[in-house]
């Protein structure tokens, strides 16, 4: 594998070898242009992955050059230097289709982090074909494939405004890490980051944790508590599958997107807002507007902007970095194990059908299963592919079976059943606190699946059993 490479266009001699030899330093291969005429002949030639070049140069400036890139190479990320003091510029980058800015003056720590989330890392001792890039992938956003990379340039446009934005995809595409690549992009990026998921939180308690509530709102409110959207005050307020939020709440939150304040439950006054919302679903919202699932003038209000994650078997170049990412991410010494060509070739040949999740759980059980210098491909486990819906039990199936003979004596049985129905609540909970009320992972640990899931929950709230984690 090859470094990756970075052109870099700098009038400023010194910066120019400074920054150089960062870069080269963590393994990139870096191209330097002391102006955009010779960064743009250098275009053609080096086709780096990634151009970093400033704003302010003699001649034709960084603006023309970020012009040509767009123009002629719409995959490839620009960064933009600009000078303190200058934001507007950089913010009219942004627009234009940068992807990221540097303010002068600026630690080299600052233009490492940026160039990690778009190229990566390659240490000097790491250049072999079997080595892993050695970066923390938690914060940064994999976006190597052609599609990814466009969806990313979008986002940083579309976050230099405060415009609401739907991103749609199916579970485990990385919706939430997309949304937080968007907030720290923005305006906004200094302000809280605060996620909501509508599905893991029980329908009776959704209404206070978005909106908050005041003492004595409800019983068992003994102290005001604020709400999701001022607790996102000056920020970003992501709603994760807002398609399971109750119909009755929709029109609620309806209320506050349009009129932009929230009054607390039991509350007397609005509070006014300056928060931004996106918002997720795994669903078709259209389906379910038809089918009068969703409300209409919701969806309208939160699809300003739709942006549609693919999943990870349409990412193709995705899933080696995102392989390699996960490894740093879970690994227990400080380098990685690296991939071995045949666990690379297994690992691109896979459908994914999980996404990035079932990624994630490959990539843990290698590190069980291999060696702590190299996973091969006898290490990589996977679920077998198939339709979960059709092999898992009937939602009227419990949880633990029961080898006792049909013959047993009524009142035994009657015992034996009640005592059963006691052990699949108690596994239910545990499980639901075990996944913080995340009912995917819940019903993942369960063994069964989420329509499962959802079906029991519902029938213990008939049977006036509390299914609150």
């Amino acid at each position: 594998m090859t470094a990756s490479s970075i052109l870099l266009v700098e009038d400023d001699s010194s910066l120019r070898e400074a920054l150089s030899e960062t870069l080269e330093a963590d393994g990139y291969s870096v191209a330097r242009a002391a102006s955009a005429d010779a960064g743009q002949s250098l275009m053609s030639s080096q086709r780096p992955e990634l151009v970093i070049t400033d704003v302010y140069m003699d001649g034709r400036d960084g603006f023309d050059l970020l012009s040509h890139v767009r123009a002629r190479y719409p995959a490839i990320p620009v960064v933009m230097i600009t000078a303190y003091g200058s934001i507007e510029r950089a913010v009219d980058a942004m627009q234009r289709g940068a992807v990221d800015y540097l303010v002068k003056p600026f630690e080299a720590a600052s233009i490492r982090a940026v160039v990690q989330r778009y190229l990566p890392a390659r240490s000097a001792s790491s250049r072999d074909a079997s080595a892993s890039p050695a970066v923390d992938a938690a914060d940064d956003l994999c976006c190597h494939d052609r599609g990814t990379r466009e969806i990313a340039d979008m986002m940083a446009r579309i976050a230099a405004t405060d415009t609401t934005v739907l991103l749609t995809g199916e579970s485990g595409t990385g919706k939430e890490v997309f949304a937080r690549y968007m907030h720290d992009h923005s305006a906004r990026a200094a302000g809280p980051f605060v996620a909501l998921n509508c599905a893991a939180i029980p329908e009776n308690l959704l209404e206070a944790t978005l909106f908050g509530y005041n003492r004595g709102a409800f019983t068992g409110a003994q102290e005001a508590h604020s709400g999701k959207f001022e607790q996102a005050q000056g920020g970003t307020l992501l709603l994760d599958e807002v398609s399971e939020m109750d119909p009755g709440l929709q029109a609620k939150l309806l209320r506050v997107l349009q009129e932009r304040e929230v009054e607390r439950l039991g509350g007397k006054r609005p509070i006014p807002l300056d928060v931004r919302v996106l918002a997720t679903s795994n669903r078709d919202l259209k389906r379910a507007v038809a089918n009068g699932q969703f409300r209409e003038d919701l969806f309208y209000r939160l699809n300003v902007v739709r942006i549609h994650i693919p999943p990870l078997r349409r990412r193709p170049s995705d899933i080696l970095p995102l392989a390699r990412q996960l490894l740093a991410k879970h690994a227990s010494n400080q380098r990685p194990p690296a991939l071995s060509p045949d666990a690379e070739c297994l690992l691109t040949a896979r459908d994914w059908p999980g996404n990035i999740r079932e990624l994630e759980n490959v990539i843990q059980r290698a590190l069980i299963m291999g060696s702590p210098n190299r996973i091969e491909a006898a290490d990589l486990r996977f679920e077998p592919i198939g339709a979960p819906d059709d092999d898992e039990p009937e939602p009227d199936t419990p949880l633990i079976a029961t080898d006792e003979p049909a013959t047993a004596a009524p009142d035994v049985g009657a015992d034996l059943e009640q005592d059963l129905r006691q052990r699949e609540v108690e596994l239910i909970h545990q499980a639901l606190r075990a996944r913080n009320g995340n009912r995917q992972q819940a019903a993942e640990q369960l063994g069964i699946s989420p329509r499962t899931l959802r079906y029991k929950l519902a029938k213990l709230r008939d049977r006036g059993v509390s299914t609150e984690r």
